[in-house]
């Protein structure tokens, strides 16, 4: 048979497997099958029928051909007896994928329902994108008509996922008969029936079959009722039922998107530099061997992800002097976001920075190093990049036939000029800016920060991600899009794996509170993955500006341990926070000029930032973005906070002293409740700080946070009989 959902009219795959071990096994077609036994099937019309005789006259006589149609119509609304909604992974009603980690459970939720009260079951199926065979997992109820089920999306890759309900009709007899035997009621017809229900399964697995047959068989009517009852009802009876039961008045939800990330799409820390300044040498032009001999150091402050900014040659057309100056000097190197020159465009090499092989040794010698590369990917053209004498059609132009600059009144940015994306520029630059991508992913990098996406389409962005992740879905992209909360979305909705966020600018306890509450907990939290950069090259937030060492320990503590992605800049280390006056940019940044980075010099911070990168990687808890839950702390300079497994046997308990000029006393409380313990419980800590160990006992306990050595306190707490 052919099983249409009933919202689309899309045909059902041919089977259904539980490849996954999620409580089911093989079995092909039996999830999907039409309802059989006490309730007779029904036809099934396609919604394209129900469509066309929606407004089919009624008439009178059963005779009347127009009934036909409105028949049809009358049996598409009734075979959708139980109702599915509310779907936490249903993003814009299925327009976009919901986005989960490939491997790692996901709590897939529904609220399912239907009249009377009989009992109901249902289960979420789910599979790879083109895949043939369905896997099911069984749901459970929750409360309120809420229904929830585990699923592990195994391969990093398009999904599908969608749900089915049914009346359960044995479960609905077990509680009914329990019920009158325990009233003390004759129930000899009630066993009739259950028999009839039992007898009623006729496919699944063979296991099921024989065992239902036994206890059929098994079945004495001369034997006590209360006997017969407890065989029928027997709890390995029910499960056999269950898994392959019939399934009356079977209802499909409409298939749903879901994309499988890798892992660190959703829990990475990023280092950001230039690899031009990496040469030691302000007079010295940095190179990619240069780079290679900074890995052992980008590693042991324990980041994963080595990001640089653009690597291409730079146009020397308006070019850029020192702190941005429109008058450089003849050896200034300009910007590196000034792309293109004779040397060539997005798909060429800063001469200076080496060739193709000395890329190539570069990124073998990360993965040596367990790092990955990401490029920076900025759509906009030096006026000397190549593509302006090949394809003015790309551009835009004055009536008096100059090419137009880049502007952001009043901001001007006289060194670059932006494409035009439709006109004559579509679909060659479209496909021009995708194979870009294709190329570097060519050369080894599986990771790009894309400047600015906010500026352009969103179709050209859903469409070049998705062309790109259907021959490598290991690819990550970062929007670096500091705009209006619901262009961010958007941005994340269309492909981006991860996003820059407001958290720079989320300063106190109650902004910081709302914020992250909203990322967490809101519907966002199925597609949308924010980044907590510190620092960027751009941005030389005010708070560091005037906050000293402290301060840069205190915003390092919140990046690492609230978010799931992270990264600084470099600089950052050594407390880099010298301003343009009156702005929140760097005075003599290197995106205008060569710079030589002492990190070692005195006052760095570099212990804390291994201390959180290494806390990131040894602590589970510390994966899951959406697991953060803030607590009470008496101070409203203290940001009290903490992380768990689901299972609560990787418990981190965060304070972070938001004032870096005071020290800050204050009373806190410790979430016994999360363990299930009363108030003047006690629970084993450990100092992630220092190793030591105590107890706490009760609920309140007291502590001072001194900005100049200890802005924050990470506690690990062991409820009793969890594992030390």
């Amino acid at each position: 048979m052919r099983l249409l959902t009933p919202h689309t009219g899309r045909e059902w795959g041919s089977g259904v497997t539980d490849r996954d071990g999620e409580g089911g096994r093989k079995r092909a077609a039996r999830a999907l099958r039409a309802p059989r036994g006490p309730e007779a099937e029904v036809k099934r019309p396609t919604v394209a029928d129900a469509k066309e005789q929606r407004r089919a006259p009624v008439q009178r006589g059963s005779a009347a051909p127009s009934r036909a149609g409105a028949d049809d119509r009358l049996m598409l609304l009734a075979n959708a007896r139980l109702a599915i909604e509310g779907v936490n992974l249903e993003i814009d009603g299925g327009r976009f994928p919901a986005k989960v980690v490939a491997g790692r459970p996901v709590a897939v939720e529904a609220d399912i329902f239907c009249d009377g009260h009989d009992s109901i079951d249902a289960a979420v199926l789910h599979r790879r994108r083109g895949a043939d065979d369905w896997a099911e997992v069984p749901m459970e109820f929750l409360a309120n008509d809420r229904w929830r089920a585990r699923v592990t999306f195994p391969e990093n890759d398009a999904h599908e996922l969608t749900f089915l309900a049914w009346r359960d009709l044995f479960t609905t007899w077990r509680k009914e008969v329990a019920k009158k035997l325990a009233a003390g009621q004759n129930i000899g017809l009630e066993l009739e029936e259950g028999r009839q229900l039992l007898q009623a399964v006729e496919e699944g697995d063979p296991e099921d079959r024989a065992l239902i047959d036994r206890t059929l068989a098994e079945d004495d009517e001369a034997e006590e009722q209360g006997h017969r009852f407890a065989r029928l009802n027997a709890p390995e009876v029910a499960a056999a039922v269950r898994r392959s039961g019939p399934r009356t008045n079977l209802t499909c939800y409409k298939i749903l998107p879901v994309f499988a990330d890798r892992e660190a799409a959703a829990f990475s820390a990023w280092y950001e530099m230039m690899p031009r300044s990496q040469s030691g040498d302000p007079e010295r032009h940095g190179t990619f061997d240069d780079v290679i001999r900074k890995l052992a150091y980008v590693r042991d402050l324990g980041f994963d992800v080595l990001y640089f900014t653009p690597i291409h040659p730079i146009g020397r057309v308006n070019r850029k002097g020192r702190n941005n100056s429109l008058t450089p000097e003849p050896n200034d190197p300009g910007s590196p976001y000034a792309i293109g020159a004779d040397e060539g465009g997005h798909d060429a090499i800063h001469p200076e920075l080496g060739d193709f092989e000395s890329f190539a040794r570069l990124v073998e010698a990360a993965r040596a190093h367990d790092l990955e590369i990401a490029l920076d990917f900025a759509i906009q053209c030096a006026p000397d990049h190549p593509w302006i004498r090949e394809h003015p059609e790309w551009f835009d132009w004055r009536p008096d036939g100059t090419i137009k600059f880049a502007e952001n009144p009043p901001k001007k940015y006289e060194d670059i000029v932006n494409v035009h994306f439709y006109r004559g520029a579509i679909p060659d630059l479209w496909h021009a800016l995708r194979d870009v991508v294709l190329f570097w992913v060519g050369k080894g990098v599986k990771i790009f920060r894309v400047d600015n996406p906010h500026t352009k389409p969103f179709p050209f962005w859903e469409w070049m991600i998705e062309e790109v992740r259907a021959e490598h879905p290991d690819v990550i992209f970062l929007a670096e899009a500091f705009t209006r909360p619901k262009v961010m979305k958007r941005l994340a909705k269309v492909g981006y794996s991860q996003s820059y966020s407001y958290f720079t600018w989320r300063n106190t306890k109650a902004e910081l509170i709302e914020y992250l509450t909203e990322l967490t907990t809101g519907e966002c939290r199925h597609y949308m993955r924010p980044n907590f950069f510190a620092n960027t090259p751009d941005i030389n937030p005010v708070y560091l500006q005037h906050s000293g060492r402290p301060g840069f320990r205190v915003r390092l503590a919140l990046a690492a341990t609230l978010g799931g992605n992270y990264g600084i800049y470099n600089g950052y280390e050594i407390c880099e926070a010298t301003p343009v006056p009156g702005k929140e940019e760097y005075f003599n940044s290197e995106k205008y000029q060569l710079r030589a980075w002492d990190f070692d010099q005195p006052g760095h911070i570099q212990d804390d930032i291994r201390l959180m990168n290494h806390i990131r990687r040894t602590h589970p808890a510390m994966r899951d973005f959406t697991r953060l839950r803030f607590y009470d702390a008496h101070n409203d300079a203290v940001l009290a906070y903490g992380k768990s497994t689901e299972d609560r046997s990787d418990f981190l308990l965060f304070h972070v002293n938001l004032d870096p000029h005071h020290a800050q006393t204050f009373q806190f409380e410790v979430p016994l409740w999360e363990f299930g313990l009363p108030d003047d419980a006690s629970v084993e800590v450990e100092d992630l700080l220092n190793g030591n160990r105590f107890t706490w006992h009760g609920k309140w306990q007291g502590l001072e946070l001194d900005p100049q050595t200890r802005p924050y306190a990470i506690w690990r707490l062991y409820a009793p009989g969890m594992p030390r």
